[in-house]
C-alpha cells in the first residue's frame, strides 16, 4: 500500500489527506516528527519537510502541491482544480493565500506554540507557549474568516461552484486551530455554513477521528451540528 509520511495537525498534510480521500485513494498513514529529521526520512525528502507521498513500487513524491497535482494528473475524472484556466488560477491563487498568508499569519506560529512545542525537547526548542503569539494569531484568525465570509456572499465553494483544492487546503488549516478550540466560527456564519458542509462530507471522516496523545480535541470538534 501507498504511504503518506505525515503528521496529525499538519494543515500541508492534512490537505493530501483530504485530497486521497476525495480520490478514493486509500494510503497507509505514517506518523514522522520532521523536528527529528530521521536519516532514512531526509533520504526521501532532503528538504525534511512534510507531507511526503511514498508509492508502493518506491516512488517519492513530496509537498503538498505538488501531491496534489499529482493525483489530480493520474485521476482527472475527480479534479481538484477544475474548470477553464482562469477557474484553475483561481483555486491556485486560493491555495496560496491559504497555504502562504494564512499559515505565516495564523496557523503556522499558533500550532507550533500550541501543539508542536508539547512533543518536542528542551533542546529542540521545546516548553510553554508565547501567549503573546498566540494572541496575535487569535487576533489574525478574523481577517480570514471575513474574507471566507465575503467569498461566500456569491461563492457555492471557495472558487467557485465546485468544490476545489481551494476548499481543501483552507479547511485543512482550519480544522487544525478546530482541533484547540481556536476558530470563533459563531461570530462568521457563512464561514461555518462552509465549513460544515466540508467537515460533512465522507472525505473529512479521517480528520474528525485524530486524536493526539494527551491533546484530546473539544468534545464539538467531530460534531456535525457545532
Amino acid at each position: 500500500m501507498d504511504q503518506l509520511f505525515h503528521l496529525p495537525l499538519s494543515p500541508a498534510c492534512r490537505k493530501v489527506r483530504l485530497a486521497l480521500a476525495e480520490k478514493g485513494r486509500e494510503v497507509e498513514l505514517v506518523e514522522e516528527r520532521d523536528w527529528e529529521e530521521r536519516a532514512d526520512f531526509l533520504i526521501m525528502n532532503p528538504a525534511g519537510e512534510l507531507p511526503v507521498l511514498r508509492e508502493e513500487d518506491g516512488a517519492v513524491i513530496c509537498g503538498s502541491g505538488p501531491i496534489a497535482e499529482y493525483l489530480d494528473d493520474i485521476d482527472p475524472d475527480k479534479p481538484l482544480l477544475p474548470g477553464d484556466a482562469h477557474a484553475r488560477a483561481e483555486v491556485r491563487r486560493l491555495v496560496e493565500w491559504f497555504d502562504r498568508k494564512f499559515s505565516e499569519e495564523v496557523s503556522a506560529p499558533l500550532l507550533y506554540e500550541k501543539v508542536t512545542k508539547r512533543f518536542m525537547g528542551a533542546s529542540q526548542g521545546g516548553g510553554s507557549p508565547d501567549m503573546g503569539v498566540v494572541r496575535i494569531t487569535l487576533h489574525n484568525v478574523r481577517f480570514h474568516l471575513d474574507y471566507i465570509s465575503y467569498l461566500m456572499e456569491d461563492r457555492r465553494w471557495l472558487a467557485g461552484e465546485e468544490l476545489s483544492l481551494a476548499d481543501l487546503a483552507a479547511a485543512a488549516h482550519l480544522s487544525c486551530l478546530d482541533y484547540i478550540g481556536d476558530v470563533p466560527w459563531a461570530q462568521y456564519p457563512q464561514a461555518k455554513d462552509w465549513y460544515v458542509r466540508l467537515k460533512s462530507r465522507p472525505s473529512f471522516r479521517g480528520l474528525l477521528a485524530d486524536h493526539l496523545p494527551g491533546m484530546p480535541p473539544p468534545r464539538v470538534y467531530a460534531n456535525l451540528d457545532f
